[in-house]
């Protein structure tokens, strides 16, 4: 049975090894020449700085309730950069003190009030993928302790409705376990996050999460039909239905909660058939610009493809899908009812109009190879090669955004420019690419990734003054702070910003209502 790595991604066996490490350090040199490149091994157990908990649990809740070492350090962060090198380097001084695992509203209940006669903060925690401090204990107040509650035993398929597509699901359910269920019936829910083996219904909800596909159905609210929360006041549960104009949804004041507000305990969803046709194929630009036209024709057209990933040359070498002299633009299309000739045909029309060259091999399989196969597999594998970066001492992190096409041009300008600038200032200089994980008619979902030599001891404060710099220009140049990445601790400066001040004071209000003592995820998006 895999491990799960309590300081990295994913699964302990899984991680980059010797070979993949050394091959991984002569790419990045070529980029960095003089950076120099040493690995660090991966902390023991034994060696971690972890305080002895604050609380005790009560005998009423021992059964559910954790205190083990392990548990409670793979419990201390998500999967963020600051996370990683903390966890790296043995910092465990802000570890949850217990880690409750109810399997029932009445035991939620239980631990909720618990935590209420203890003066306790209670983080709802779903896979503990967060990126933005969504799960970290790190909050102002004066708190007696935390108690990290994993959703896991929430984990059933309860109902299936064939009739009208649709399933009712526990929240605490991880993406695999989800479809699995869902299979046997020959639906699917079709979301599937770079988080997916390692993230939960629940956890998509709270953080609205974008799924892999490009166009129509891109955020988990698109597929949900109504939940039920339990909040510290009680549970509200939304009527379940196809549309509604009756008022402010109360499912849209759930979704993006962030744990906030309460847990999601279940939840009605839309489904689909499984697909059984594929189309796949990848086209050339020599401009990125001319690529970003040619996306925003067929985001535009009414095609709606299920992959439509622009690439920038460099982020496809660094990935191994290019020699760094082509930009590379994934179109797929995929259907349970209809062969998709007419369609990817089309696509591939609008794309050459735009300057595009189309490569000559067809996928009409998902695990045949070509550019779009080993792209594929490496987005995959992305999160244990960041891994494997900052093991080597650099600083390697991610931020994305959405802006309209009207803006694209000059906002990406401006957005490359101030990043190149701080990341010279910082670190001396870095590898700054982009890709579009998402389109609308109405603008793309830029994703941008930094590569900078660091500086050991210092690599967090090295990104956390970039991480500034990034926010600030996203907001400054009109985009937003989070396409699907979530607020969560991070990103509240930036978040801050976004909002109207005005909304800002009814989101204070409604957590008063719901969660009178503020207990629940302090710091997050309030």
């Amino acid at each position: 049975m895999a491990t799960r790595s309590f300081w990295g991604w994913g699964y302990e066996e899984a991680a980059f090894d010797d070979q993949q490490i050394g091959q991984l350090r002569q790419l990045v040199g070529m980029q960095f020449g003089k950076a120099e490149l040493t690995c660090q091994a991966p902390p023991l157990l034994s060696d971690l700085t972890i305080p002895e908990p604050r609380l005790t649990p009560p005998d009423s809740l021992a059964s559910i309730i954790s205190t083990e070492r392990r548990d409670r350090a793979n419990h201390t962060y998500g999967k963020s950069f600051r996370d990683i090198v903390r966890g790296l380097n043995g910092d465990y001084r802000c570890a949850p003190d217990m880690i409750a695992r109810p399997s029932t509203e009445q035991e939620l209940i239980d631990v909720l009030d618990y935590a209420s006669r203890q003066g306790a903060a209670v983080i709802p925690y779903g896979g503990g993928s967060s990126v933005v401090g969504g799960t970290e204990p790190r909050y102002e107040g004066n708190w007696s302790g935390t108690v990290t509650v994993d959703m896991e035993r929430f984990n059933r398929l309860l109902e299936v409705d064939h009739q009208s597509r649709a399933a009712h699901i526990e929240g605490g359910i991880y993406g695999p376990a989800l479809e699995d269920g869902l299979r046997a019936h020959g639906l699917t829910l079709r979301h599937f996050p770079q988080s997916f083996e390692f993230s939960t219904l629940g956890g998509w909800i709270a953080t609205r999460s974008g799924g892999h596909f490009a166009s129509l159905y891109t955020h988990i609210d698109d597929l949900l039909e109504s939940m039920r929360v339990l909040t510290p006041r009680g549970a509200v549960e939304s009527r379940r239905l196809p549309g509604s104009g009756a008022g402010p949804s109360p499912d849209r004041m759930f979704l993006g909660s962030e744990g906030a507000l309460g847990f999601v305990t279940s939840a009605w969803v839309r489904l689909q058939h499984r697909p059984v046709h594929r189309l796949t194929r990848a086209v050339h630009f020599d401009d990125f610009l001319e690529g970003a036209e040619a996306v925003r024709r067929i985001s535009q057209s009414g095609l709606f493809p299920t992959n439509c990933r622009l690439i920038d040359a460099r982020e496809a070498m660094m990935n191994g899908v290019g020699t760094g002299s082509k930009h590379l633009l994934i179109l797929g299309f995929e259907s349970a009812d209809h062969p998709l000739e007419p369609w990817m045909n089309r696509a591939l029309d609008i794309a050459m109009e735009a300057g595009g060259e189309v490569q000559t091999s067809k996928e009409k399989n998902p695990n045949e190879h070509g550019q779009a196969g080993d792209w594929r597999n490496q987005f995959i594998r992305a999160p244990y090669m960041r891994d494997a970066l900052i093991r080597l001492g650099l600083v390697a992190e991610t931020f994305e955004t959405a802006i309209t096409w009207d803006k694209f041009e000059d906002f990406h300008a401006g957005v490359m420019d101030r990043v190149r600038k701080v990341t010279r200032e910082v670190c001396g200089g870095a590898f700054v690419t982009c890709r579009f994980t998402h389109i609308y008619p109405d603008g793309p979902a830029p994703y941008y990734t930094v590569i900078a030599p660091g500086r050991r001891g210092d690599q967090v404060k090295q990104w956390d003054e970039i991480k500034q710099a990034c926010m600030e220009t996203l907001i400054d140049l009109g985009g937003t702070i989070t396409h699907h990445h979530a607020v969560g601790r991070d990103h509240r400066p930036g978040y801050d910003r976004q909002r109207p001040e005005l909304f800002a004071e009814v989101l204070r209000a409604t957590k008063k209502t719901l969660d009178p003592e503020g207990m629940m995820n302090p710091s997050v998006l309030i």
